[in-house]
């Protein structure tokens, strides 16, 4: 594993390039979610209603986020996966929106299809946020590459329907992080300089294996490169403290706060206003 990881002396990267502007994550920031797919676990309300999607984005926007990511097919276990001009439909018009209206707001697209990526691209969006780690789409990582954009690889295995059955790991910290190595090492011989690592909480995971990550997740440091955190009103989070989706937004604070104690640099949540909140302590306090 060393002569993958080059792991002598590695340190943390504090920042990302976007379109020629270096973004700061030395200290942590928050990434709304803005999903516009009916079938979301959560919040899934702004379906094919872009005037409600935009007054969301605004209220993120005032409560502290710096990204917002925009996804139109969802990937959560069991999903049915959605035909690429449908997944085009629900985004298109809201990115271009929410690029109008806020002009110098980070947005992120949430998709595994190369295609959307370049389309998402020409209408204003900044990074991709990809569940699949190229998985799904082989072209995925040299358009991104050609494109210039930062690059979210999350890991997971299999797809929506499958990823269930595939929580069977030798050594779960050291294969997330070989996988990793991995592909960062393809992204970047297709010309990718920015990415994000995502460990992919929920997505081929034990209830168990996700809190070994949240608890390991400063292993992941090793690799030299930001980590995103999406745990935000998950079901093992619900579980873990015997509640409703509804009642699981203190829960996901307590777990996201958990994250930053191990070097989490993104938090991507659905409550800003409160992930905010316990951010700003945090700093203060450390």
């Amino acid at each position: 594993m060393k002569s993958i990881l080059n792991i002598d002396g590695f340190s943390i990267k504090k920042t990302i390039n976007i379109k020629g502007n270096l973004i700061d994550l030395s200290n942590p920031i928050i990434m709304g979610i803005l999903n516009l797919t009916p079938d979301s676990f959560y919040d899934g309300d702004l379906f094919n209603n872009k005037k409600k999607a935009l007054l969301k984005v605004g209220k993120m926007i005032d409560e502290g986020a710096g990204i917002i990511d925009v996804g139109g097919c969802s990937t959560r276990p069991g999903a049915e996966i959605i035909n690429e001009e449908e997944e085009w439909n629900r985004v298109k018009d809201v990115i271009k929106s929410i690029r109008k209206s806020f002009p110098n707001i980070i947005i992120s697209i949430d998709t595994f299809r190369s295609t959307i990526v370049k389309k998402s691209f020409d209408i204003g969006v900044d990074i991709i946020n990809d569940v699949s780690g190229g998985s799904f789409d082989k072209k995925m990582f040299s358009i991104v590459g050609k494109l210039g954009l930062p690059y979210i690889l999350m890991h997971s295995r299999g797809n929506p329907k499958s990823m269930k059955n595939l929580t069977s790991y030798d050594n779960l910290l050291e294969d997330i992080t070989l996988y990793f190595a991995k592909k960062i090492e393809l992204l970047k011989s297709n010309g990718v300089k920015d990415i994000i690592i995502d460990p992919g909480f929920g997505f081929a995971k034990t209830f168990d294996q996700n809190f070994t990550i949240l608890n390991n997740l400063n292993y992941l440091t090793i690799l030299d490169l930001p980590i995103l955190v999406g745990i935000s009103r998950k079901s093992f989070v619900q579980k873990k403290f015997n509640v409703s989706i509804e009642e699981s937004l203190e829960s996901s604070i307590k777990l996201n706060k958990i994250a930053l104690e191990n070097h989490a640099s993104i938090l991507r949540v659905h409550d800003v206003k409160e992930t905010k909140i316990m951010l700003e302590e945090f700093l203060k306090n450390s």
